[in-house]
């Protein structure tokens, strides 16, 4: 009998660190799917670099980094020039499941978040990336009221285990080395949660909506 074929999922994010805290859980709990994951920015950051790329042996992941702008002032980017580096990073070849950012973000706010995550929607509606679904992370923090939290009515709410979160916290304070007190430590949510497309046109609706589900 014939093996079910093991599901190929890329998961692109703007930084090292965001595959774990957004989605780390599920990657870990999925140890056979095929994984890759591309870091949009801080491909030359000496030191967060190599953490990303030890990472990627813990989480039993294929990735790559690229290296756009991510300076303090958050300068927009230009939507084709991200474009055109997303599709430079992600293997071209077809796959069972896209996860990436909000495209409101998981907090208040981060632009490089909002922006891959429509820079993602738009090259899937355009048949550029070629996928299955697409998850994007669900998460909010209240305008700042409180540390991100996963949305509890999103298309796929997952609690995870004690084991599976404690290796994703590890991830987080020992291999990227952030303080228990920072603000990715205390973050590190318990349970993950996704908003679900299998429609790429039912995507670009709800980013011309902006990124609002009724």
């Amino acid at each position: 009998m014939d093996k079910k074929p093991q599901k190929a999922v890329a998961v692109i994010v703007a930084h090292p660190d965001d595959e774990t805290l957004w989605a780390g859980g599920t990657i870990l709990s999925h140890p056979s799917w095929r994984w890759f994951i591309v870091c949009m920015c801080r491909g030359s950051d000496k030191g967060r670099a190599p953490k990303f790329y030890k990472t990627l042996q813990i989480l039993k992941s294929e990735g790559i980094m690229g290296d756009l702008d991510d300076g303090p002032e958050q300068k927009p980017l230009d939507e084709n020039e991200l474009k055109h580096e997303i599709l430079q990073l992600l293997p071209s070849r077809h796959f069972d499941l896209i996860i990436s950012h909000n495209p409101t973000g998981e907090y208040t706010r981060h632009i490089r978040h909002e922006e891959v995550s429509k820079a993602i929607i738009k090259l899937w509606y355009s048949g550029k990336i070629s996928a299955n679904e697409l998850y994007t992370f669900a998460y909010e923090d209240g305008g700042k009221e409180y540390y991100p939290r996963p949305v509890q009515n999103a298309s796929v709410y997952r609690t995870l285990t004690k084991r599976i979160w404690l290796r994703k916290y590890n991830i987080i304070t020992k291999t990227y080395g952030f303080e228990k007190s920072s603000f990715e430590a205390e973050t590190t949510p318990r349970a993950e949660s996704f908003w679900q497309f299998t429609n790429s046109g039912d995507a670009k609706k709800w980013l011309n909506n902006g990124g609002v589900l009724k």
